[in-house]
């Protein structure tokens, strides 16, 4: 594909994603409905009153329109809540007899600490043995960008992420390494700006085989592919 194809359909691609999350109807924590204009303004309000809070000045110039960013920031942050995984398979799962090992790695993905709600970020890879079904490759991407858009912890994100392959294909193993860097740790308290945190999650033939899981992860080194 030339760039200007390939810039175009990103365009396109992120044509459709804002289209989807502009019509998102929100569920707050006791299921209550709400349009995404009114939890913009519900939002605005209270970052408003941060604002305020900590010193500054709501009506300066230079923030007078900071509320409702960091509302329009806060809820395409964490708009993971509001999707589920047969609408990110959409049909996307084909028969298919193969069972050798399929890899997506290096997966970009952004997500928000749930401690300190600053953000983590980092890649994911991911393995799985099919048993007779195969996923379409950019669901894996998918998956990540389901879960990673919420408050997170990356333990959990990892075995969500491998937790959503399973239940989507049946495959005979999943595994899934997650590497991120966390503002948590770089940017406040020990201030460590080059560390990085690894964690994985293996199911099945990648828990039980060690062959299996030593292969996935020698697949997955930077040495065997990325640049």
């Amino acid at each position: 594909m030339t760039p200007g194809v390939a810039n175009k359909s990103e365009q396109m691609l992120d044509s459709i994603q804002t289209e989807t999350f502009d019509k998102l109807v929100i569920k707050d924590a006791n299921n209550n409905q709400t349009s995404r204009e009114e939890t913009v303004e519900k939002l605005a309000k209270l970052y408003r009153e941060i604002l305020v809070t900590i010193g500054e000045d709501p009506e300066r110039e230079g923030i007078l329109k900071t509320p409702h960013r960091a509302a329009n920031a806060l809820l395409y942050f964490t708009h993971g809540y509001d999707v589920k995984l047969d609408e990110v398979m959409n049909g996307a799962i084909f028969d298919e007899d193969h069972d050798e090992m399929v890899i997506v790695k290096d997966i970009e993905f952004f997500s928000m600490c749930e401690h300190h709600l600053v953000p983590i970020y980092g890649h994911v890879s991911i393995g799985y043995l099919p048993n007779k079904q195969v996923l379409g490759l950019s669901k894996l991407a998918r998956v990540v960008e389901m879960f990673s858009r919420r408050l997170q912890v990356q333990e959990r994100l990892t075995r969500q992420i491998a937790d959503a392959i399973q239940q989507a294909v049946n495959p005979a193993g999943v595994g899934v390494v997650v590497e991120a860097s966390h503002m948590c740790m770089s940017t406040r308290g020990v201030q460590k700006i080059q560390s990085k945190t690894i964690t994985s999650s293996m199911v099945g033939e990648f828990r039980e085989n060690h062959k299996t899981r030593e292969e996935f992860l020698a697949l997955i080194r930077p040495h065997s592919g990325r640049h």
